[in-house]
């Protein structure tokens, strides 16, 4: 059986960041155990885990069960020093990242965010490089923008990086994790379990040069502006443009699955809009496929775009290899996971003969019986026949170029949809993106508290052609802002002129 890849929410990066707020939320502060918290919360953690993740009895990561046990323990030891609401999240978080899984994530249930602590400036990696990005207007006693850290208090800047950032968000190898939180480098968001620094050398215009920092509040909106001035973020919006000079430009933000989500409804809409301009879209010069702020959801949207752009014929030559199997850790709340997805298909008007609502049933019913035989996985085999050899290649309906533009933001269903599409020829511009294991389609667990929730994965590929927490990297970088729109089609244009090599 072939397998319809997907995913059920889109992986946001909300669930991994923590939103400033001038003062603590109530549910910060009313009075409670908070040792106790995260000691039954760490405990649930667990868990949950050992109850239903495929990692538990995989052979192919015989040390996954030996960090979900070392993880509580680390959560346990943190508690005996656990008094207040910043001591039980950042324990969690930590204990979340030590799993290098962007799959693996966790959230909070109550409204409002940490009060934050700064010096002043914020940092953001270029490269492996953290340079100050942003200084506090009016401020001269800080760094100045551009200046690159060297150490503090005696720590170089390497190691601050993974203590400070990659403790807490895990995959600090990645050139995505480095550019998304690089500027929680000089934050504190009532984390007992980094120290604020006291002194930092920064290299200026080849010279080192000592500040002591001095760290204060900052309120939410200087916080999200200096912040957003660091990333760049931006909001992007759905939608299908033909240019002035005949290219076309689909921007697609994300590939939530959620049927009555706004995403899908506006995705619906760009599929019919692309099948009623296919010829066009084959005629034109170039096509651009925007996938700046999409974080995943499900390969459904993706498939179908691929299929009009370049038809079967076409990528049933050049497609990724297919993946040999899936196999889901059979439990009864992965069955419960799956059995609301498709619950909330069939509310929103889908069919038994609809796709989704068949690769649903088709899990249920498979996790079931697994779990019936005492087996921890139900495997899903890819019995399909090798395809016979053509007798003649297919001709590539697409007489343009194709690009695909990443931000660091792209991972999980983007990134199927980043080899597939590149796979049929298209070429990856802009940003390397993020990365995923190979343990797929995550659903929702509660913590004990009622505090959090927690995130992970059911499932796990085997075979995939990219490998696990492997980015994809663009052929052409564009150094500028990711959201800067303007800029980013000019230097596309720019691409798309030069004669093909």
């Amino acid at each position: 059986m072939k397998h319809p890849a997907s995913c059920l929410v889109a992986l946001l990066a909300a669930l991994s960041a923590v939103p400033a707020a001038a003062q603590a939320p109530e549910w910060q502060t009313q009075p409670r155990d908070w040792s106790q918290a995260l000691r039954d919360d760490a405990t649930a953690l667990h868990d949950a885990v050992i109850d239903s993740h495929p990692g538990v009895y995989d052979t192919l990561n015989p040390g996954f069960r030996a960090q979900v046990d070392q993880g509580l323990t680390t959560a346990l030891q943190r508690a005996e020093t656990t008094h207040d609401a910043g001591g039980w999240w950042w324990a969690l978080r930590a204990y979340v990242a030590s799993f290098d899984d962007g799959h693996l994530q966790l959230g909070t249930s109550g409204s409002g965010g940490f009060p934050v602590r700064w010096p002043g400036f914020l940092t953001g990696y270029r490269g492996d490089d953290a340079v100050v990005a942003v200084v506090e207007d009016g401020r001269t006693d800080t760094p100045p923008v551009g200046a690159r850290l060297l150490d503090c208090d005696g720590v170089d800047a390497e190691a601050l990086g993974a203590q400070r950032i990659g403790q807490f968000r895990g995959r600090w190898f990645l050139e995505s994790q480095r550019f998304a939180f690089g500027d929680w480098l000089f934050m504190n968001a009532s984390n007992p379990w980094t120290s604020e620094m006291k002194s930092c050398r920064f290299q200026i215009e080849g010279a080192a040069r000592a500040y002591d920092l001095t760290w204060a509040p900052i309120a939410d909106e200087p916080l999200v502006r200096y912040r957003t001035a660091v990333t760049g973020a931006r909001g992007y919006d759905f939608g299908t443009r033909r240019l002035d000079d005949g290219g076309w430009w689909l921007s697609m933000p994300s590939f939530d699955g959620a049927p009555e989500g706004e995403a899908a409804k506006a995705l619906t809409a760009m599929l019919a809009e692309a099948e009623t301009n296919q010829t066009a879209l084959r005629a034109a010069p170039y096509v651009v496929l925007d996938l700046r702020g999409n974080g995943g959801g499900s390969s459904h949207w993706s498939d179908k775009l691929a299929l009009t752009l370049w038809g079967m014929d076409w990528l049933s030559q050049h497609s990724t290899p297919p993946i040999e199997a899936i196999e889901w850790r059979a439990s009864d709340g992965n069955i419960a996971g799956i059995q609301a997805f498709a619950d909330e298909l069939k509310a929103s008007g889908a069919g038994d003969d609809d796709e989704r609502v068949a690769w649903a049933r088709s899990a249920i019913d498979g996790m079931k019986a697994a779990q019936a035989a005492g087996r921890p996985y139900f495997r899903d085999a890819n019995t399909a026949e090798p395809d016979a050899a053509p007798a003649t290649a297919a001709v590539d309906p697409v007489k343009g170029r194709v690009y695909v533009i990443t931000d660091a933001g792209c991972g999980s269903a983007c990134l199927d949809a980043v080899d597939l599409w590149k796979a049929a020829g298209a070429v990856q511009v802009g940003r390397e993106t993020s990365a995923d294991t190979v343990y797929m389609e995550i659903r929702e667990a509660p913590l004990a508290s009622g505090l959090a929730r927690l995130w992970m994965p059911m499932k796990v590929w085997r075979g995939r052609a990219r490998g696990n927490n492997e980015p994809q990297r663009p052929a052409h970088v564009f150094d500028g802002d990711m959201g800067d729109t303007a800029a980013l089609e000019a230097w596309v244009r720019d691409l798309a002129a030069r004669p093909a090599r």
